[in-house]
């Protein structure tokens, strides 16, 4: 029995190692017909491709490329030349106000101009004339410095003021005065000859007048302060250059002649009124925003201004009055009380292009 088992179990073992050297066969020739298609499609990923040879068959050139067109270089502009007068306004609109004499502004614009400082918008004015009223540069400086000190009230703040010496491209010199560290406001003097009341001017000037440069009896006009001498067409250019270089939102002055609200005004009002108008009013920025204070006739308009914006006004005018001994006034009833000018400074009625109701 014993060696009948050890027989098949040697049998047993044998039929075992066949089939697994079988098994390990097929197991081989599997994993070579597997990795044969393996390999060959890596190599085809690095295969080169193919380069495609020229046809034997004539073939017609393709278009030449065209040039790439040199760019036309844009020309620059040439730069607007800018009047030496401009100041550029720091911030806000630009209020200009060009009038005859000095106080001809805080009498017959205010409140206007006060409000708009007040509003911190910039204020340029230009007085035309001397105011001089035939005295000389002493009363014009008296008047210039009142002038600076009723600015101070309407700014709310005492201070000096730089003086420049300007002359324009038109030919017209001024002085502009600034407040140290208040760019918002100047004013600015060019002291051509007080006309008169009369329209005859006086005899310390010569009885030179706007009028007469106006109407062509003179050819020419000379600032009292020894400035160049300005025909009536540099005196036209020379407004417009301000206008240019200020580039006011409004424009504030006198009604010019020929308004049914001219006659019995000063002729001096009258004669900056229409410079200003003939030489601002066609343009299309500045034209529409002028407007034209009544001036002397006003005292037959009803009175308009009142309360605290006459206090406020009525101040302005007393600080300026205490620098011209013509018409000082000690306190509000006083300036109040003042003729003519009592009820000037109650009213203030500025005119549109369409309200002046010219012939």
């Amino acid at each position: 029995m014993t060696r009948t088992r050890t027989r098949s179990a040697r049998a047993r073992r044998r039929r075992r190692a066949a089939l697994l050297v079988a098994v390990a066969a097929v197991v081989v020739v599997a994993a070579a017909a597997i990795a044969v298609p393996i390999v060959l499609d890596r190599f085809a990923a690095s295969a080169p491709t193919a380069v495609s040879t020229p046809s034997s068959r004539a073939e017609s050139p393709g278009p030449a490329d065209s040039p790439t067109p040199t760019p036309t270089p844009t020309p620059t502009p040439t730069p607007t030349p800018t009047s030496p007068v401009a100041q550029p306004c720091p911030g806000g609109d630009t209020l200009l106000t060009i009038w005859a004499h000095p106080d001809d502004d805080i009498i017959f614009a205010n409140p206007t101009i006060s409000e708009a400082i007040a509003a911190g918008d910039c204020v340029r004015t230009v007085f035309v004339t001397a105011g001089d009223a035939g005295r000389g540069m002493d009363y014009t400086r008296a008047r210039e410095l009142g002038i600076l000190r009723a600015y101070n009230v309407m700014r709310g703040e005492e201070g000096l003021w730089d003086e420049t010496e300007i002359t324009l491209d038109a030919g017209m010199r001024v002085d502009r005065l600034t407040p140290q560290g208040d760019p918002r406001v100047s004013v600015l003097f060019v002291r051509l000859p007080d006309g008169n009341i009369t329209d005859g001017g006086f005899a310390a000037t010569g009885y030179a007048t706007l009028s007469k440069l106006l109407d062509g009896s003179i050819a020419s006009l000379a600032p009292i302060d020894g400035g160049p001498a300005l025909s009536s067409a540099q005196l036209t250019a020379s407004l417009a250059e301000l206008a240019e270089a200020f580039h006011p939102s409004q424009t504030l002055t006198h009604i010019p002649r020929g308004s049914a609200f001219a006659p019995g005004d000063h002729p001096d009002h009258s004669v900056v009124g229409t410079l200003v108008r003939d030489a601002i009013g066609p343009t299309a920025d500045a034209g529409p925003g002028l407007r034209y204070f009544v001036g002397y006739p006003s005292e037959n308009l009803p009175r308009n201004i009142e309360g605290a914006a006459l206090d406020t006004k009525v101040e302005i005018y007393r600080v300026y009055t205490q620098q011209d001994d013509v018409i000082r006034c000690a306190d509000r009833d006083g300036c109040l009380k003042t003729r003519k000018f009592g009820e000037w400074l109650r009213r203030s009625y500025p005119k549109t292009e369409a309200e002046l109701q010219m012939p």
